[in-house]
């Protein structure tokens, strides 16, 4: 498919200089030596001016208004659920951006970094309906990627999108106005003006040489960009959103920035690499095996000055060596003077069919010579990650960049991002830690992150195996050897307090103070706040606010909060079925009642728990205390949700904290051991949606559950799914 729109004119708007201070000066001064005639003349031309200045004034408002409604119902709001692996656990989260309708069947232009780590994805669109949307490709080296809009989902599918133009960014100049469209700080979208102040604008580094930016040690960005500079304001949540001439173009891809200072990818780098990711995924570019660097300041008149060759590298192979002055390219002359011209040299030459063979005339020392370089394909930076939640590490494939740059023998195996402390990774002996490479498991070798996922799967979940698994890793060159202790007990029990005597009230203490303003002065004690039903201490005709002065004739006088477990203490000395009298103060007349003394019930701190770390939620048993503090029948089954993870399966799901599970999947959740079996049971079938029966307050709802699951899934077949779409980052050198 390719992307194709209207070029624009060069359309330039000047606006008048604000103002200064001494102009204000010298026009006072001036007025201060006028006569009043001549003042009242000046006047009378001023206003006749006026209407003139107005008509300006419409016609540059009309203009943008025009501009911004050309524009603004292809744009969309993009809300990304992210899953990171930071220091070896899996981290969930929310991100908002912004992106683009560029095409009718609904691909919507974003940048990378909007998308990265991205899960899923939910798009606003104009007329506020929400669409999820897939990941057609993401291309890092220029920070851009595509969506695509499930038009499935939309109220009227056969209804045609609302497209916005690309225009032409080689046609912009500085002073042109220009708009920032998106949806700054995850606020509904909006609209900021400004004008043009750089078309070319590089990043250099300490030795004036244009540097791309790093997102991570890995991978780098912008290597290809001259970015288009402005003062329209843009803020996080702009990202990915389009920058708008008055015509009601798009000529740039807003990228990063400030409120005073904001950098877009122009729109005609970012209509070719949308054109290549719906064409294949990603963008196919040839690679070079060398950096260049300008040659200003170097002493030479023309050429551009090769910085370094990767050993075994194209360059490499053809004979090119650091030092070589490159004079022409597949017969063009070349020459970088200025800094701001590498990046479109780097563009052209990666644009080259891959496996080209091309041409070279260079300069090495006073001798001009000639050679052919085979082009080679671009490779990722960085290789795809998953995490190995029950080892406790996040493993990476190893790409040829990061083998080169970490120096290592081959690209097989894969390495250790990150081991969560106290892991069974972590807590081996000795250790799996960062940038270990791992080379095989329990005797398997492992070459790719699909053979270590594959393992992983064979040996997790299945209790016949052993829970010791051996490891094969490499660390500076040492080959290590150890065992990972693996327990996939994710229960939680505290070890129940011995059952004692119990009365089924719970009480508050009565002091002096509050004793004489409840018209009872001799009646300190403990209030009854609460008889719990069906309890002896119910049976006995106990009631709320008594105050029970005395256990088996023993006065209990409390004085200060420190004795606010003074009666329950004392109860809990004598022996569960004694009987016990208990002497209360009720309207201000003294009684007795004999209570026969019960055992104490589990508390929540005492109960059994489960930890559900694929869908990210914690449940604990229910206790006789929920049942009553809820007002639950004393026969509700069911499991309670202490916790989810934010941004979790559960979370997303809508499932909440208290509420009660009462049914998943249609099987009845009576205890916690029904919804460990229900919860294994949508584990093992993968199941796409998995339906929870839950009591919120007094609301009984199905909540919908889809889970993402990870490593098998996402991560299976690595190499046939990077055949098919190159999902994955890309390399920075040539």
């Amino acid at each position: 498919m390719k992307i194709t729109n209207n070029a624009i004119n060069g359309h330039l708007i000047r606006q008048s200089p604000r103002v200064g201070c001494w102009t204000l000066r010298l026009v006072l001064a001036l007025m201060l030596s006028i006569s009043p005639l001549k003042i009242y003349a000046n006047q009378q031309s001023i206003n006749q001016d006026r209407p003139h200045a107005d008509a300006l004034r419409e016609d540059l408002r009309d203009l943008i208004s025009s501009a911004r409604d050309a524009v603004f119902p292809s744009l969309v709001n993009i809300r990304v659920i992210t899953s990171r692996f930071p220091n070896g656990q899996e981290r969930k989260g929310q991100s908002v951006g912004s992106g683009t309708i560029i095409s009718e069947d609904g691909l919507v232009l974003t940048n990378f970094h909007v998308v990265r780590n991205g899960r899923k994805f939910i798009c606003t669109l104009a007329d506020k309906s929400e669409v999820t949307a897939e990941l057609v490709g993401e291309d890092p080296l220029t920070d851009l990627a595509l969506l695509q809009l499930d038009l499935s989902e939309l109220n009227k599918p056969d209804l045609s999108l609302p497209v916005a133009r690309l225009g032409d960014s080689d046609a912009l100049m500085v002073g042109d106005t220009v708009m920032s469209m998106g949806s700054p700080w995850a606020l509904s979208r909006s609209v900021t003006l400004g004008i043009v102040s750089n078309t070319n604008r590089i990043f250099v580094n300490a030795s004036n040489d244009a540097e791309g930016m790093r997102f991570n040690r890995d991978q780098r960005t912008g290597i290809y960009t001259r970015w288009i500079q402005h003062d329209s304001a843009i803020s996080p949540g702009n990202s990915g959103g389009p920058l708008v001439n008055l015509l009601g173009e798009v000529i740039g891809v807003n990228t990063l920035g400030s409120t005073n200072m904001g950098f877009a990818i122009p729109s005609n780098m970012a209509r070719e690499v949308a054109t290549a990711l719906a064409e294949h995924g990603h963008v196919p570019r040839s690679w070079f095996g060398w950096t260049l660097k300008h040659i200003r300041n170097s002493g030479f008149e023309q050429g551009v000055l090769v910085n370094s060759t990767i050993e075994k590298g194209p360059a490499a192979n053809a004979g090119i060596q650091a030092g070589d002055i490159l004079l022409v390219i597949d017969g063009e002359p070349v020459t970088v003077w200025f800094p701001e011209e590498k990046p479109p040299l780097l563009m052209k030459l990666s644009s080259y069919r891959i496996g080209s063979e091309i041409k070279l005339l260079y300069k090495r020392g006073d001798e001009n010579l000639e050679t052919t370089l085979t082009t080679g394909e671009l490779q990722p930076d960085r290789g795809k990650e998953a995490y190995f939640r029950e080892w406790g590490i996040v493993g990476i494939g190893i790409t040829r960049k990061m083998s080169q740059d970490r120096r290592l023998d081959s690209m097989d195996g894969v390495l250790v991002q990150g081991a969560r402390r106290g892991g069974p990774a972590q807590t081996a002996e000795p250790s799996v830690n960062k940038d270990d490479v791992i080379n095989a498991v329990n005797g398997e070798k492992v070459a790719t992150l699909d053979d270590l996922i594959r393992v992983y799967e064979s040996t997790t979940g299945d209790e016949s195996l052993s829970d010791q698994i051996l490891f094969e890793f490499s660390r500076l060159g040492r080959s290590h050897v150890t065992l990972l202790r693996v327990r996939n007990d994710r229960t939680n029990r505290f070890p129940p307090e011995v059952a004692k005597a119990w009365i089924g009230v719970s009480v508050q203490p009565v002091l002096a103070d509050l004793a004489q303003r409840l018209g009872s002065p001799r009646a300190v004690g403990f209030r009854i706040t609460r008889v719990y039903p069906s309890t002896n201490a119910d049976k006995s005709g106990l009631a709320e606010g008594d105050i029970i002065l005395s256990l088996n004739g023993e006065r209990l006088r409390p004085r200060g909060k420190q004795d606010s477990g003074m009666f329950h203490r004392q109860v809990r000395r004598l022996d569960i079925g004694d009987q016990a009298v208990v002497t209360v103060s009720r309207m201000n007349e003294e009684q007795e009642f004999e209570i026969t003394l019960e055992r104490t019930h589990l508390t929540p701190a005492e109960v059994d728990r489960d930890k559900n770390e694929d869908f990210g939620i914690s449940v604990r048993e229910v206790t006789f205390f929920d049942r009553d503090e809820n007002r639950w029948p004393n026969d509700v089954g069911g499991v309670l949700v202490e916790k989810t993870t934010p941004v979790g399966w559960a979370q997303l799901g809508g499932i909440q904290f208290r509420d009660l599970i009462l049914e998943i999947d249609g099987s009845i959740v009576s205890s916690l051991e029904e919804y460990r079996a229900a919860m294994k049971l949508a584990t093992d079938s993968r199941s796409e949606r998995v339906t929870f029966l839950i009591l919120r307050g007094a609301e009984t709802r199905f909540q919908h559950i889809e889970p993402d699951w990870t490593p098998q899934d996402q991560y299976a077949s690595l190499a046939d799914e990077t055949n098919k779409t190159h999902l994955i980052k890309t390399g920075d050198k040539q």
